[in-house]
């Protein structure tokens, strides 16, 4: 028998005061000379993002919202997985794992997972209720950091199948952005029959030459996105996938360096009309600095890209159930035609009208009905039985 171990969040205080020396004692480089983020974060944005940090921010508040839901470790294939796991009060939800990628945390879906699990108290249809496994990836949050290679989105796969068996689950359905997309189309690929189905806010498909020559309008806007990304939005990837140790030194001693690596991309990504605060609050982009920070997974996490780089970018044939959402200003969408090759089973398809990379934590209210609509199906007198099962911690 394989122990789930209740978890509690309890940062020491001498942790915090730590980290509000660090941001006292700050050296920052020279002004940007040029008047937007071409050059990267703005001196004057991190400093005032810093400067929050040091005399405002409350983690206390967050962890207690954390500490709020049920949260557990366990132990697969010698490496301690960290989760939260909420039962929804349905009897009948359908079991849904979802999971998160970089530079996010399982921080992005606290605002989905009262709609998900409790549809009837927010306004929604109880048969839509899902039972929500949130894990942290290996080496990120707090689960246990990889001491060996091996630990990329096949073998987490495989992991989540393990932990879905832990809890009870015969069958249920997988969700991911990200890396979160990654390991979801691994265990697709898996065939894995307890994975009744998956959905997507991050297909990740490259589109063959063919495809590149016969290309729709809609179809270039997507290339020439995904180009501007190659060329000016992935120097972060090259350096995370090839010197991930040499990066993690440098953000693992300046918290001003890590919430600068983490906030531009949150800028960067996000769907907003100019500040990524329009749509995120200080607080909500520390908490998710703060998953980084205080575990110290600055390097770990970077460790991923090595592991995982070229599992990302195949094309290998998925006949497993799919529906994709592809929310506007993601990094890599994909138009229908690219998504027939690679997804044989195509089962949900819409684009909503706003949002970005980090669906959930940007749009939460579009998140859930995406994710509703695509696995309706697959409820309790849907199309499918679900067969949930599940055992109560």
């Amino acid at each position: 028998m394989h122990d789930i171990e209740p978890f509690v969040l309890s940062i020491a205080d001498s942790e915090l005061e730590d980290l509000r020396r660090r941001l006292r004692e700050t050296r920052w480089p020279e002004t940007e000379p040029v008047p937007d983020w071409s050059q990267g974060a703005p001196l004057a944005r991190v400093k005032a993002l810093c400067d929050y940090w040091l005399n405002d921010y409350d983690w206390r508040r967050c962890e207690a919202v954390l500490n709020g839901y049920p949260q557990y470790r366990t132990v697969i294939n010698g490496l301690g997985i960290h989760f939260l796991h909420i039962r929804s009060p349905e009897p009948d939800a359908l079991p849904l794992l979802m999971t998160h990628g970089w530079p996010g945390s399982i921080v992005e879906f606290l605002k989905v997972i009262g709609p998900l699990t409790d549809p009837a108290a927010h306004g929604g249809n109880p048969r839509d209720a899902f039972h929500l496994v949130l894990p942290s990836l290996p080496g990120y949050g707090f689960s246990d950091k990889p001491t060996e290679t091996g630990w990329g989105p096949v073998r987490t796969a495989r992991a989540w199948l393990t932990l879905m068996e832990r809890l009870g689950y015969a069958r249920f359905v997988k969700q991911g952005g990200d890396w979160g997309a990654m390991v979801t189309k691994a265990m697709a690929a898996m065939k894995a029959p307890q994975c009744l189905a998956v959905h997507l806010n991050m297909p990740l498909i490259i589109p063959a030459d063919e495809e590149i020559a016969t290309a729709t309008d809609e179809e270039r806007a997507i290339l020439a996105d995904q180009e501007y990304f190659l060329t000016q939005d992935s120097a972060y990837l090259e350096l995370q996938r090839t010197r991930p140790q040499t990066i993690g030194y440098g953000l693992a001693d300046s918290p001003a360096g890590q919430a600068s690596w983490i906030y531009e991309k949150l800028q960067s990504w996000s769907d907003h009309n100019g500040q990524v605060e329009e749509i995120l609050s200080m607080d909500e982009i520390l908490d998710n600095i703060m998953m980084y920070w205080l575990p110290n997974t600055a390097a770990s996490s970077a460790r991923f890209y090595q592991e995982g780089i070229e599992f990302a970018f195949t094309s290998e044939r998925i006949d497993t159930p799919v529906g994709i959402s592809n929310f506007p200003k993601e990094v890599y969408r994909s138009s229908r035609r690219w998504a027939d090759r690679v997804f044989g089973n195509i089962i949900y398809w819409n684009t909503p009208h706003k949002g970005g990379h980090f669906a959930a934590f940007e749009q939460p209210e579009l998140f859930v009905q995406e994710v509703r609509d695509c696995f309706r199906q697959f409820q309790i007198g849907g199309a499918y039985q679900s067969n949930s099962g599940g055992r109560p911690l």
